[in-house]
């Protein structure tokens, strides 16, 4: 199951020439359409440069951080390249953060900058005070609140500027961006990406679907989460053609952006593409449009079946990677991805194995963790910021471990099966939250599903489903439950059953897993044994 071939350097490079090589094959034509503002690559340059000089003069150089706190539009990406035309590091922030969450970001990174929209000027201004780095505060919009504590720059009054600040000469190998973790088990902790890593991942996500010059690439998946950053931006300027990056994403008016973009690319993440191919009948929905590729991962054989059928759209959910090594596995071309498999490790960037949980290889076909080593310079992350120790752990016998399991089959597929700390056993008996949920999505009445553990009286867990009903849906806890009887191992069978509007999730669209757990046996939460659900067990 190892992966045959040495080290080699490969081709390497830089955000600052991706963007300079763009400006020099196509300056004025459609680059990017944000939030419904549009740009070409010489407007964004001449936008980058004016908040570059800004910078400047308040002494960002090479190697410091520009954190950022606003939604998808000009902003966001105008300051990563601002950064990185002076040799500094981006910071991107998720904004659903506030006080103590943001505060850590802001510190932990050291950035002396915050670029931050202006109705979420109050959340800096909690925290700027106490913050000693922090010296900056640029604000775009209208602030909803005063801040002190730092110097406040008008965003609109920079952009009105004249001329702007040269771009410097990086190298692949420095660092373009911090991208934190979620930090759902601890404080969150920045990944340290070179500029050759987020080239080479919008290079192989453009190999991977296939792309083209005309493609016209729409998401709403957050900037501060790299895929935005490499497929719509990064990847555009690579290939050419245009882009649309969405300020949110919305069920509702996911076709009318479709329309108005002419998208023929749609990149989202797994639960979002659940909750579009679940959605009601919508006039906007036509099988005739633009679309005609959604990509998005994990996503169940079900769920492409209904674009398919529904739309005529194709689907592509063959790659599997993580913010500290991307991409470890994606489909070659020719082949043809086996239901629910994540293609086939990528053995030109990374040597990927399937270990148990003392570093050894686990047999084909068995489940074990996925770990990787990179066999390019600089195709993974440079550690985490300030965290040496946060570094080794994860690098343990000088393999990355992801955290997360899966295993590859005798004809060198990938599947990812579930992350380790979602994993469930119940009775001495493992069960993949990730496989449960693509089960009770095949149910009719089901718009969105989370499968998590309680604390069992029994000890090791118990198994609950926490729902969203479709639309007009008439499903009761008890029926859902001897579904599952038919479909799921009997250890598997749920025990506990809950209704819900909505899943909490993140800004990204993962559902708080963690949320649900705590939470536990709320008083709304049906009980399988209190109601005698009585089922074959074997």
């Amino acid at each position: 199951m190892g992966q045959s071939g040495g080290w080699e350097t490969g081709e390497q490079d830089t955000l600052n020439d991706v963007l300079t090589r763009r400006l020099e094959s196509d300056p004025d034509g459609p680059f990017l359409d944000l939030a419904g503002q549009t740009f070409s690559a010489a407007e964004l340059h001449t936008a980058a440069a004016r908040l570059a000089a800004a910078l400047t003069e308040v002494g960002v150089g090479r190697g410091d951080r520009v954190a950022s706190l606003v939604e998808n539009g000009p902003a966001a990406v105008v300051t990563v390249f601002a950064s990185t035309m002076l040799g500094a590091i981006s910071v991107p922030i998720n904004t659903a953060y506030k006080g103590d969450f943001l505060a850590h970001q802001l510190r932990d990174s050291g950035s002396s900058v915050l670029v931050a929209q202006g109705d979420l000027a109050h959340r800096a201004a909690e925290v700027v005070p106490d913050l000693s780095d922090l010296a900056t505060v640029v604000v775009e919009g209208e602030p909803d609140a005063e801040i002190s504590g730092a110097t406040v720059l008008d965003w609109d009054e920079i952009q009105k500027g004249t001329g702007g600040a040269p771009m410097v000469s990086v190298a692949p190998w420095e660092l373009a961006t911090f991208i934190y973790t979620a930090g759902t088990t601890g404080p969150s902790k920045g990944c340290m990406l070179s500029h050759n890593y987020v080239v080479n991942l919008a290079q192989q996500i453009i190999r991977a679907w296939r792309r083209r010059p005309d493609d016209v690439v729409w998401t709403p998946l957050p900037m501060f989460h790299l895929n935005a950053l490499a497929t719509a931006v990064v990847g555009t300027l690579l290939l050419g053609g245009c882009s649309a990056i969405a300020r949110k994403f919305s069920v509702s008016g996911f076709w009318g952006e479709i329309e108005r973009t002419q998208a023929t690319i749609a990149s989202l993440l797994g639960t979002l593409a659940v909750l579009i191919a679940n959605d009601v009948d919508r006039p906007e929905a036509k099988a005739n449009s633009s679309l005609r590729l959604v990509a998005a991962a994990p996503m169940p054989v079900e769920i492409a079946k209904r674009f398919a059928e529904r739309w005529g759209v194709e689907t592509f959910s063959a790659g599997y990677g993580v913010t500290e090594a991307s991409l470890l596995s994606t489909l070659p071309p020719g082949e043809v991805n086996p239901p629910n498999a994540a293609g086939k490790p990528n053995d030109v960037e990374f040597d990927v194995r399937i270990f148990d949980d003392h570093d050894n290889e686990v047999p084909v076909g068995e489940v074990g963790e996925i770990v990787c080593r990179p066999k390019r310079p600089h195709v993974m992350f440079e550690g985490y910021w300030g965290r040496p120790e946060a570094t080794m752990a994860v690098s343990r016998n000088w393999w990355f471990h992801t955290g997360d399991f899966g295993r590859i089959d005798a004809d060198g597929f990938l599947y990812f099966v579930d992350r380790k700390k979602d994993y469930l056993r119940r009775r001495g008996e493992n069960i993949s939250s990730f496989e449960m949920e693509k089960i009770f999505l095949g149910h009719d009445a089901i718009a969105d599903v989370a499968v998590h553990s309680v604390p069992s009286p029994l000890g090791e867990d118990d198994v609950k489903v926490t729902a969203v009903l479709k639309e007009g849906a008439t499903l009761t806890e008890e029926e859902l439950c001897r579904w599952a009887i038919e479909r799921v191992p009997y250890f598997a069978v749920p025990r506990y059953i809950e209704f819900r509007a909505s899943l909490p999730r993140n800004p990204v669209g993962r559902v708080l897993k963690y949320r649900l757990r705590e939470e536990g046996v709320t008083p709304q939460t049906w009980d399988a044994e209190a109601a005698r659900v009585q089922f074959e067990r074997r």
